[in-house]
C-alpha cells in the first residue's frame, strides 16, 4: 500500500476501511457477535467507535491467517454451539454488498458444512514455469481452462464446529492454508462456490482504495 498505516485503518470517506467492513454485519439481527483479530500492541483498534457496539470484540491473532481466524473462533466458545453457522471475512473488503451476503445465507441454508462466495474467472490464465528467460522475465508452461476456475472471496461461511477442528488439523500438521475453504478440504470436506460480486474487492494497493472509495460513494 505504500503506507505506514495497515490498510485496515486507511480513510475511506472519513471512516477507516474496518469500520466499512464491520457495517454491514453490524446491521444484521441474525449476526449476533463480530469478533476482530487484531495484532499484539495494536492501539488503532480498540480506540475506534465501533467497538462501543456491544455485537463487536476484539482478540488477538495469531502467526498465520490461520492462528488468527482459530483464534477468533476460540473467543466465540461461550456464545456459538457446534453447528452454528460462522462467517470468515477480510477487514480489507469493504465492499461486500447485502445481495451478495444474503445470497450466501440463502444458497447454503440447511448445508451441513458450508461454503464460500466467490467469482468464475473471466481473464484467460497463465501457468508459470518454474525457470526465467535471460533478462529474468516469467515464462509460461501453459494455458490453464479458465472455465474450472473461481477466485474465492469472502466471507467464508461453515459450521462453527467443522471450521474449528479444521484450522486446528491444519496447524497441528502443520499445513500451510490460504483461507478457510482449503482447511476444510484437507478435512476430508467439499465446500460450496456461491457467485458472488466483482465489487467484492480486497484493498491490496493504492489503487484499490481509490477504487472502494469510488464505490462506497
Amino acid at each position: 500500500m505504500r503506507s505506514v498505516t495497515p490498510k485496515q485503518y486507511l480513510q475511506i470517506n472519513g471512516k477507516t476501511v474496518l469500520e466499512h467492513t464491520l457495517s454491514l454485519f453490524i446491521q444484521r439481527d441474525d449476526i449476533v457477535q463480530t469478533v476482530v483479530c487484531i495484532a499484539e500492541g495494536d492501539e488503532v483498534a480498540p480506540q475506534l467507535s465501533v467497538f462501543s457496539n456491544s455485537k463487536v470484540t476484539h482478540t488477538l491473532g495469531g502467526a498465520s491467517r490461520a492462528e488468527s481466524v482459530l483464534n477468533g473462533l476460540l473467543a466465540l466458545n461461550d456464545k456459538a454451539s457446534d453447528d452454528d453457522w460462522v462467517l470468515v471475512h477480510d477487514a480489507a473488503r469493504p465492499c461486500l454488498s447485502a445481495c451478495a451476503l444474503q445470497r450466501l445465507f440463502d444458497e447454503l441454508d440447511g448445508d451441513a458444512v458450508g461454503g464460500i462466495l466467490a467469482v468464475p474467472a473471466k481473464d484467460t490464465l497463465k501457468l508459470k514455469c518454474e525457470s526465467i528467460d535471460q533478462k529474468g522475465a516469467p515464462i509460461i508452461e501453459t494455458t490453464l481452462d479458465r472455465s474450472t476456475i473461481w477466485q474465492a472471496q469472502t466471507p467464508q461461511m461453515f459450521r462453527y464446529k467443522l471450521l474449528k477442528d479444521a484450522l486446528s488439523l491444519a496447524i497441528e500438521h502443520n499445513i500451510a492454508i490460504t483461507d478457510e475453504s482449503s482447511a476444510l478440504e484437507v478435512a476430508g470436506h467439499k465446500p460450496k462456490l456461491i457467485e458472488g460480486e466483482t465489487r467484492n474487492l480486497k484493498i491490496t494497493t493504492p489503487e484499490d482504495l481509490d477504487l472502494a472509495e469510488f464505490l462506497l460513494k
